[in-house]
């Protein structure tokens, strides 16, 4: 199926955008993208570095289930990022880190921020946001970032084309999900995962743990054996791998 979008010039942020129309009524799905964003948003809260040259966009949509399912999108979107970025890239250097990291090497490429909410009528909406390092990447971040133009020679790609394959990439796993739920999801996340059988420093609201990365639960929760051999279930958090 393919999904309409808009892609404008400006604008305080894609997520903020998806909220205010999904607010009014708006049932999507639609893409709503921006050259670049006066108050980008990133995971926990974070501000998200928006100059012009890369790509933010937002998909808004409604979800027939609940909303702790709809977070598991976030699994989706790398997974789709991936494939983009991949288009661009050596295969191989493309990996997804947990929760929704894309990574080329050990370096950030992209981010993505789930949120979701109740219109009036009660269907629950959700906007999936992506920002997607084209032209260039933030320098001196806590997390390594880097851009798909720093890994190729000549111009990088416009936000538009890059777009028009994220929204063909989503639908694509869309479509597997509706199919065979998320398991075939995780599947696919779990081949192209950065990190697992290694050392994982997870920074949660009241503590820091560390143990080794073993793989995802059902629902998509971070799975890390203990020093004393139990397992630790990490819903939600900062996780650190080595230089990523």
């Amino acid at each position: 199926m393919q999904i309409p979008s808009v892609l404008l010039d400006e604008i305080d942020s894609t997520n903020a955008e998806a909220r205010r129309r999904a607010e009014a009524g708006e049932t999507g799905p639609l893409w709503i993208a921006a050259r670049t964003q006066t108050a980008g948003r990133g995971r926990r809260g974070r501000a998200w570095t928006s100059d012009p040259g890369n790509l933010y966009a937002t998909l808004l949509m409604t979800w027939d289930r609940s909303a702790a399912e709809a977070a598991q999108l976030s699994f989706l979107a790398a997974l789709a990022v991936s494939d983009v970025v991949r288009a661009y890239l050596a295969k191989d250097a493309v990996r997804v880190k947990w929760p929704n990291d894309v990574l080329v090497g050990h370096e950030k490429v992209s981010g993505i921020l789930v949120e979701s909410g109740k219109r009036p009528d009660g269907v629950l909406w959700v906007a999936i946001g992506i920002g997607i390092n084209i032209a260039h990447h933030p320098e001196g971040t806590e997390r390594p970032a880097t851009s798909i133009a720093a890994h190729r020679a000549g111009p990088a790609p416009d936000a538009a084309e890059v777009l028009e394959g994220l929204a063909s990439a989503f639908s694509d796993w869309i479509g597997k999900v509706r199919e065979g739920g998320f398991p075939a999801i995780i599947a696919a996340w779990t081949e192209r995962a950065y990190g697992l059988g290694e050392l994982a420093t997870a920074r949660l609201e009241a503590e820091t743990v560390q143990g080794i990365a073993e793989g995802l639960d059902a629902d998509g929760a971070l799975r890390l054996r203990l020093r004393d051999g139990s397992i630790r279930r990490i819903t939600a958090g900062d996780v650190f791998f080595g230089g990523a």
